[in-house]
């Protein structure tokens, strides 16, 4: 038996993390984990900054680059962030920004202040992002200046009281900010970001960001880039056109709706903004969601099963006896894009892949049975399409099901006489 440690534990015992040590010492709070995952989502963190600004209607171009040494910069043309002092916190917004967590101008979207649609809420990227880093560089151009801001390990670098450095610029015309930031070692186990990662990532929010370009740029040699621009003018319906090619069973269709409610009684009423792309294929399958330009793992499955499944019954599609579908059948031969934003969005933690608003989901359902129901009925023609394709998938699945049992029967028999 192992003899206990000897140690007391006492109300010396109780300690707090501050400063840069609460990110540095625990990443996978605000990151989701220690490893590659969580150094990805830092990028994602600093790049959501720039989503906000662009689909707030300023600037339409944002560029992101791989360096060769692991570091990354996001540059865009929005409006600048706010780096100078702020009155009514007593403190400079470039502090408030960059070295303190749950600080941000996205608290008051429900009142329309500044961004209607957020994905960045709880003030916690931009500053967690510098405190993980090994080294921070940021550049803001707003109000005729150029404004610059040197961090290292969580720490601004410069003179006492003249961190921030101005310089009046003659391209008073300019605004944006840049972001360029080496990822610590000291904090992840791993910073080597594939350019898989970033093609991935740039591809699904020019899909779901219609009109915004995203440029990446890939270090590959010393000085020498190759460059990628992902842009979809007409957004979800654009991308699902492209996967689906000439040989989808069903033209591609999109779908659109505005929505106000609540997630319970006592609760703020909100807006959500739903909208869906989809056709049906033989041959590709795809499914995405995204709230807010984020990436959801899981979102509702129940309209498209409802939907099919009443008009097999009302068209007695089904045989005598015949078990109803399942969302596998149907998964089996839809490409399914949608994107939704609401003015307030409970995500499950801040790697923001799922989401816990009732109201959100209760609508997404509403809107799509209704939709999908009227879809049957107008196009009657693709609708027996779609039936047929599902049935097929069902029966498939469910041969093959029997099939699976009754040779894992017939294998079990066998043992059975070995063992006898």
């Amino acid at each position: 038996m192992a003899e206990a440690k000897k140690t007391n534990y006492g109300n010396e015992s109780i300690s707090s993390l501050k400063g840069a040590d609460r990110v540095r010492k625990r990443p996978g709070v605000i990151f989701g984990s220690d490893g590659l995952d969580g150094c990805e989502h830092a990028v994602f963190e600093i790049l959501s900054n720039s989503i906000d600004e662009a689909r707030e209607g300023h600037g339409q171009l944002i560029t992101v680059t791989r360096y060769l040494d692991h570091s990354i910069e996001v540059e865009d043309m929005g409006r600048g962030c706010p780096v100078d002092y702020n009155p009514k916190e007593k403190r400079f917004n470039w502090e408030l920004v960059y070295c303190e967590l749950y600080a941000g101008g996205k608290y008051n979207n429900l009142d329309g202040d500044n961004y209607e649609y957020s994905l960045g809420l709880n003030g916690l990227g931009a500053c967690a992002t510098q405190y993980s880093s090994r080294y921070m560089d940021v550049t803001v151009w707003r109000d005729g200046n150029k404004y610059s801001l040197h961090f290292e390990r969580g720490e601004p670098v410069g003179k006492k009281g003249d961190e921030l450095r101005i310089e009046p610029t003659d391209r008073g015309r300019k605004t944006g900010t840049r972001t360029r930031w080496l990822p610590d070692l000291d904090v992840f186990t791993d910073i080597d970001i594939p350019a898989d990662y970033y093609v991935e990532t740039l591809r699904r929010q020019a899909v779901v960001n219609a009109g915004i370009t995203f440029r990446f740029k890939n270090e590959v040699l010393p000085g020498h880039f190759e460059t990628q621009d992902f842009v979809y003018e007409n957004g979800i319906i654009d991308y699902v056109s492209e996967i689906a090619g000439e040989d989808a069973l069903t033209t591609p269709v999109f779908w659109e709706t505005e929505r106000r409610g609540r997630d319970r009684e006592d609760k703020p009423e909100y807006k959500v903004k739903l909208s869906c792309a989809c056709c049906f294929s033989n041959k590709v399958q795809r499914i995405e969601h995204y709230h807010n330009s984020s990436w959801l793992e899981k979102a509702s499955k129940t309209a498209f099963v409802y939907a099919i499944d009443k008009y097999l019954k009302d068209n007695n599609k089904y045989q005598k006896g015949e078990a109803r579908i399942a969302w596998q059948d149907i998964e089996d031969c839809i490409i399914l894009v949608s994107n939704n934003f609401s003015t307030q969005t409970s995500y499950e933690n801040q790697t923001k892949k799922a989401i816990t608003n009732k109201f959100v989901q209760e609508a997404m359902t509403d809107f799509l049975k209704s939709r999908l129901e009227t879809y049957f009925i107008e196009n009657r023609v693709d609708a027996l399409k779609i039936a047929e394709q599902v049935l097929i998938n069902k029966r498939s699945r469910e041969s093959a099901e029997k099939q699976r049992l009754n040779i894992k029967k017939k294998l079990s028999g066998n043992i059975d006489i070995s063992n006898r």
